[in-house]
């Protein structure tokens, strides 16, 4: 939509705008912004978390960056690749269970118990989670480069 504009005037009243789908870049977020004088409200959800699992809520100041705070009745946590829970703020994967997250995938045992356990669903999503229990997402699992002992994610 940016892009469309090429720098020209706005169209008509827009009071909100909602991403979903990949992390929304900060620059472009802030460039939404000073165009249309309206924050997004950005959420994270898969397929298999459908339709969403955290939303950054509408009302509270906005936060750059920020795929928000997990949805009424869904859980969210950072996991390593052990499963075992990270303290503090990360980073790690992903980790969802809710009543929005699927039963398995069809026909395929093996992914499935590699995908889920114990009603939590691994994204495949690396973040970080702020003080107030809003998260960021970092990068992918698949994307992570090991470079001397250190994590290295190729967004930052």
């Amino acid at each position: 939509l940016l892009r469309e504009l090429g720098g020209g005037t706005p169209p008509g009243r827009l009071r909100t705008a909602v991403s979903g789908g990949a992390a929304l870049p900060v620059e472009v977020f802030k460039q939404f912004d000073e165009v249309f004088g309206v924050g997004v409200q950005e959420g994270y959800g898969l397929s298999e978390t459908s339709p969403v699992a955290c939303f950054n809520p509408p009302g509270h100041p906005p936060r750059p960056g920020s795929i928000g705070r997990p949805v009424w009745g869904v859980e969210m946590k950072l996991v390593d690749d052990s499963w075992r829970t990270v303290p503090g703020d990360g980073p790690g994967e992903i980790a969802i269970r809710g009543h929005n997250v699927m039963k398995g995938y069809y026909r395929r045992p093996h992914d499935t118990d590699a995908a889920i356990r114990d009603g939590w669903f691994r994204t495949g999503d690396i973040a970080r989670r702020d003080e107030d229990g809003y998260y960021y997402v970092v990068d992918r699992v698949k994307d992570l480069i090991i470079r001397g002992g250190f994590n290295v994610y190729p967004r930052e």
